[in-house]
């Protein structure tokens, strides 16, 4: 018996290994072919990894074959072989030629339709590799002699390479189709250009179609729209042989991204999360985005009427094309307007030496020279000492560029770009100072005369007023200890007494709204400048912790759409921040109240949505710091008196260095009951996901005009996620827009901002979009969006003590802690 036993084991040894060694022969076969190995028409090989494969297929409404590379399904074509050399039927064959090559025959008679046309006579194999390269190998030495990353169609992957080499002249560019069902060669490429700031061009035929300006590290300067999803993990770098390459891939593995140039000359995307699609969009292009549409000197802005203008000091060369709407031939300066550097440089004392117009937002024009200088300053006295220089602009990155002949393919945008110093006569900046001189000196003494009367009136009666409360308090300057050790350097400390007269003492009718923080009051300083006090009250749950936390945060920040801290005082006990005044006060102000709610419309809120996602976008992703908010919400969301939202209280906020683990853990969970995700509520794990959950409950607010909270005593639900999903589920999503702004017009945009809302709410924090994603999602027309999985929202509890709490936490819009144990996810 034992020594069947043996026998056995034995046995099942031998056939385990010749089972292993079958199986890894068939891997290396099925993701290989060789010169013993072909490809018939109806036969593909496999990356390892299974995410690619290689064989023949047809685009649709064609009977040709063509051998291709896609990603997942045949519809996701990443690589085209023969895409000029059609087969005609089915009787195409792949193999390794003689030579070496990796060849296409047409079986019946022989024919090489197409080759890798290399001149090698080594054994080789073709290899599908994982990450889509299909890669000629030198048997003998295992050396790569031919890819096809280094040969592309008209698709980029991560990893694949835009490149040029300035001393061979050697590129990697990309070609588009003809059309969606034609991969023929188009008449559109892509390839890099101008390398010492290096640029992308869409090529149309021979001719410059489109460019994306200089690339400065992290953005193209001339492609605002490019937003940092966009560019994501983009990277340029340089070969040891003096190739010059912008490449991209994804920090996280499951991510994936197959970026086209498209039969019509612009840049699609497609990006999927663990083998789904998660969303595409494709880069739009207007007039001004045209290569030189207003010709030389002629500035284009696509919000004016007509589009292009000509800088101060210029006007139109042809004054009757141009009012036909043809510009193309430019601007030049007018009579008068010369520059007068030759005549300063030869000693002149007649004229005065040329100045520079600023010009905000611009798109670099096209043929600039790049220099090493680090200074700003000395960009424009470079300029200004050579008489060719016609202007100059500053990237931190970059540095001085400089251009000396015409300037060409201008663009003024909304945001982004950079400040474009064109050189002008120095009578034209002279006309411009002295007119802003007068006028701002004759407003200076107006105002100053009337301020010093209103001044001395309102010093005497507060002092007056105020004089009795002074009595009993600490000397000004006495700063505890504790205080003393605070990291305070790179903020503006107020005086207590300053900020007491701003707030008339901090009277009740100046008090803005009252937190869990403190009371916050307007005042306004001697200056006439309007300011906002938060003043930390001595019964707040919150502490020192908070108020440094805040204080650390949010002076470090600078962005459209962040509230912006003026300084701090510390005095006496205090612990006070001065923010930049809000007119409008806070969103749920308007949203939740059944009057304001009507100034509102779906425009004002669109923007109010955008703004708030790119403030979170700027702390997740373009700060210097990676900062997780984890109090989002209506309260916290303030309104200037553009309606623009600034996002504020940054108490709770947390700093997370870049590279450390997606998720972090706190014992202490604080918050807004309604808007923390469950993964946070109930376990203490937070991450970018958890700001993205309280965008989605704040954004399902906005389109419904209804507060998260007021579901509480709802028959079915507890909270406004719940009953939005209940609705998703029963297809009567329109139903949750709020009526007030209900317009037939608008309607998809609507539906699509629910539709959004609900990705980013979904239970598990991997399936939520990241911020750049929901960005990208708001301001791009993204045809196909994925469909929300189940939500995360709270069931209604049944106990007394359940209700209560969430009803006290929802009577007050400050940072509560929540008791884990009355939390349900669903």
């Amino acid at each position: 018996m034992a020594f069947l036993s043996h026998n056995s084991n034995y046995f099942f040894i031998i056939t385990f290994l010749i089972f292993c060694t079958i199986y890894s022969c068939y891997s290396a076969i099925n993701d290989t072919i060789t010169s013993s190995k072909s490809l018939k028409d109806n036969e593909t090989i496999t990356s390892n990894n299974t995410n690619f494969k290689l064989g023949f297929f047809s685009p649709l409404n064609s009977t040709n074959r063509y051998l291709g590379i896609w990603y997942i399904n045949k519809t996701n074509n990443i690589w085209i072989a023969n895409r000029d050399q059609p087969l005609k039927d089915s009787n195409g064959i792949v193999t390794i030629h003689k030579d070496g090559n990796f060849i296409i025959l047409n079986k019946p008679n022989g024919v090489i339709i197409w080759s890798t046309n290399i001149s090698s006579s080594t054994n080789s194999t073709a290899q599908l590799a994982d990450s889509g390269n299909l890669i000629l190998r030198d048997i003998s030495s295992g050396a790569t002699i031919w890819d096809s990353f280094t040969h592309p169609a008209d698709a980029a992957v991560p990893t694949m390479r835009i490149a040029a080499n300035q001393v061979t002249g050697k590129k990697i560019s990309f070609v588009s189709r003809k059309s969606d069902n034609d991969p023929s060669s188009g008449h559109y490429s892509a390839s890099l250009e101008r390398l010492d700031a290096p640029e992308v061009f869409i090529w149309k035929d021979k001719n410059i179609h489109w460019r994306t300006g200089p690339w400065n590290g992290r953005v193209f300067l001339g492609s605002p729209r490019m937003l940092t999803e966009y560019l994501a993990g983009w990277r340029f770098d340089q070969d040891t042989d003096g190739t010059t390459y912008i490449t991209y891939n994804f920090a996280d593995k499951t991510m994936f991204g197959i970026l086209s140039l498209t039969p019509h000359g612009t840049l699609k995307l497609i990006e999927y999360m663990n083998k789904k699609e998660l969303f595409r969009l494709e880069v739009d292009q207007n007039e001004c985005d045209f290569y030189g549409k207003c010709g030389p000197f002629g500035n284009c802005d696509n919000s004016t009427v007509p589009i292009c203008s000509c800088f101060d000091g210029f006007e139109p060369k042809n004054s009757v094309e141009w009012s036909l709407g043809n510009w193309t031939n430019g601007c030049v300066r007018k009579e008068g307007m010369n520059l007068k550097c030759e005549m300063v440089k030869n000693g002149s004392s007649i004229v005065k030496q040329d100045g520079f117009k600023v010009y905000h937002n611009m798109k670099p024009p096209d043929f600039n020279v790049r220099t090493n200088n680090a200074d700003q300053d000395k960009c424009g006295a470079d300029c200004l000492a050579n008489c060719s220089c016609l202007a100059y602009a500053y990237d931190p990155s970059i540095f001085c560029m400089y251009w000396t002949g015409e300037l060409i393919d201008l663009q003024k945008f909304p945001n982004g770009g950079v400040d474009l110093f064109v050189r002008v006569p120095a009578e034209l900046v002279a006309v411009k100072k002295e007119k802003g001189h007068n006028k701002s000196f004759l407003i200076i003494v107006i105002a100053g005369v009337i301020g010093a009367l209103i001044l001395v009136i309102c010093a005497y009666l507060l002092w007056r007023k105020c004089s009795a409360r002074h009595k009993g308090r600490l000397p000004q300057n006495m700063i505890t200890r504790e205080h003393q050790q605070m990291k305070l350097d790179e903020l503006p400390l107020y005086d207590f007494e300053k900020l007491e007269t701003a707030t008339n003492c901090f009277h009740f009718n100046n008090m803005l709204g009252k937190g869990g923080f403190g009371p916050v009051y307007k005042g306004v300083m001697e200056d006439g400048q309007e300011i906002a006090v938060k003043r930390l009250s001595k019964a707040s749950g919150q502490g020192i912790e908070e108020f440094m936390n805040e204080v650390v945060v949010i002076s470090k920040l600078q962005h459209r759409n962040l509230v912006r801290l003026l300084g701090c005082c510390v005095e006496r006990g205090e612990q006070i921040l001065v923010y930049e005044f809000m007119p409008n006060k806070s969103l749920d102000a308007f949203l939740f109240d059944p009057l304001q709610k009507k100034n509102l419309d779906w425009r004002k809120r669109s923007n109010i949505i955008e703004g708030i996602a790119r403030g979170i976008m700027y702390l997740h992703r373009d700060s210097r710091l990676r900062i997780i908010h984890r109090d989002l919400k209506a309260s916290n969301i303030l309104l200037d008196s553009d309606m623009i939202p600034k996002i504020s209280d940054f108490g709770l906020a947390r700093i997370v260095k870049f590279g450390e683990d997606d998720e972090a853990n706190t014992k202490r969970v604080v918050g807004t009951y309604g808007y923390m995700p469950p993964e946070y509520a109930m376990e203490g794990l937070f991450s970018e996901k958890s700001d993205v959950y309280s965008f989605g409950v704040l954004l399902l607010e906005i389109v419904s005009g209804r507060r998260n909270s007021s579901f509480s005593h709802h028959e079915d639900t507890l909270s406004l996620v719940g009953f939005a999903w209940k609705l998703w589920l029963e297809e009567n999503i329109i139903s949750l827009i709020d009526p007030e702004v209900w317009d037939a017009c608008f309607e998809s945009s609507m539906l699509r901002c629910i539709h959004i809302g609900l990705l980013c709410v979904q239970e598990l924090p991997r399936d939520r979009p990241n911020i750049s994603t929901v960005v990208l999602m708001l301001v791009s027309e993204i045809t196909h969006l994925p469909p929300p999985g189940r939500v995360a929202f709270v069931h209604k509890q049944s106990s007394k003590s359940t209700t209560e709490s969430s009803q006290k936490s929802h009577q007050s819009n400050s940072n509560n802690n929540v008791t884990l144990s009355e939390v349900q996810g669903r």
